[in-house]
């Protein structure tokens, strides 16, 4: 074998061997003071929601996971500004929103968002 076939064969080896890590870029959602993004913690699994205001308002996130469809899950952040709350991990997230909590008043909400 010439030394440009073994080079090509060495890389080739090299190329397969090494998986390649494509980190998946997380979606945004903001609505009001709640700022929320999925994957958190570069996991499908899990979505994370951020307190921005002052309000003394809690903020949530909503979504749902591959593994049950029809069942709408609730992530709370009550800890206050500038606090994140990040949810339990499980399957994928495919569909979130966060709204910031308005008491006496509609809640302000973000499009669904799709990770």
């Amino acid at each position: 074998m010439t030394r440009t076939k073994i080079v090509a064969a060495a890389l080739f080896t090299l190329a397969i061997a090494v998986p390649t890590a494509t980190a998946a870029a997380a979606v945004d959602a903001y609505a009001g003071g709640a700022h929320g993004w999925s994957p958190a913690k570069a996991d499908s699994g899990m979505v994370a929601v951020k307190d921005n205001s002052r309000d003394g308002d809690p903020v949530k996130a909503e979504y749902y996971r591959i593994n049950n469809v029809g069942s709408k899950h609730t992530l709370w952040n009550h800890s206050g500004p500038g606090t994140t709350s990040y949810s339990a991990d499980g399957s994928s997230i495919y569909e979130f929103k966060v709204c910031d909590e308005n008491y006496g008043a509609p809640d302000d909400c973000s499009g669904w968002k799709f990770p």
